[in-house]
């Protein structure tokens, strides 16, 4: 999970860093080639995107600093933590329910993910099989049991 978020922050740098370093200079080349760089729209939309693209650049790169951090031997073998999968029950109408755990600058949120930072995530960090969570939540109050609990050793890391 944590080497394939680093493998695609890392395609996205290299592409972004193309972009930076020779598709954009070419682009504003040709806009002052146009002259008047006052009304040139070209010029504007190039340096733009070229601030974009420098900010986009660094948030890449602390997120993969960040990553780089993690050591997944610190990740607790049975409580829930980053990459777990968790099956809760509400104690109130018995359905069940799968959340998986994940960072919160993912961009593919499929059906039942959820961070570590949601109120959700909050409440289920840390916590065993068998554990009650009350969450809280601005319209309502869920009371949810965990019935089970795959880590991120178990889904494969």
């Amino acid at each position: 999970m944590i080497e394939e978020l680093k493998a695609k922050l890392g395609g996205e740098v290299e592409k972004l860093s193309h972009e930076l370093n020779v598709v954009l200079p070419n682009e504003i080349r040709k806009a002052v080639e146009l002259g008047d760089l006052r009304e040139n729209s070209e010029y504007k939309a190039a340096l733009e995107r070229q601030q974009f693209v420098r900010a986009r650049l660094e948030m890449l790169r602390q997120r993969l600093s960040k990553l780089s951090q993690i050591d997944i031997t610190q990740i607790p073998l049975d409580k829930v933590g980053l990459g777990s999968r968790v099956v809760v029950v509400c104690q109130e109408t018995t359905v069940q329910e799968t959340y998986h755990l994940v960072f919160g600058d993912s961009e593919n949120f499929d059906e039942g993910h959820v961070t570590m930072s949601s109120p959700i995530g909050r409440a289920l960090i840390g916590k065993v099989v068998g554990d009650d969570i009350v969450l809280r939540l601005p319209s309502r109050t869920r009371r949810l049991r965990i019935i089970e609990l795959k880590t991120i050793h178990e889904n494969g890391a």
